[in-house]
């Protein structure tokens, strides 16, 4: 089945993309679009991926320390 563009704002953008990439039809340039973005969606972690991570790096730094004085370093930090 062919694709029609039949909108304006579409078509124009679909024409600017075959000028970026050096495509030799709008077809091409649409077919390199579609393909990159289903990489991208595909490539995409899950949010309970992205939480595992997120957890293994905290594991990895630690526990802070319990006996950090968060005043008396900002003092410091600013000079006072």
């Amino acid at each position: 089945m062919a694709l029609y563009i039949k909108d304006k704002d579409v078509d124009a953008l679909a024409e600017k993309l075959q000028a970026a990439v050096g495509a030799s039809t709008k077809a091409e340039a649409v077919r390199a679009a579609l393909l990159h973005e289903l990489e991208r969606v595909n490539a995409r972690q899950s949010f309970a991926e992205r939480n595992a991570e997120a957890f293994a790096l905290a594991d990895k730094i630690g526990a802070p320390n319990p006996d950090f004085d968060a005043k008396a370093f900002m003092d410091r930090m600013w000079g006072e």
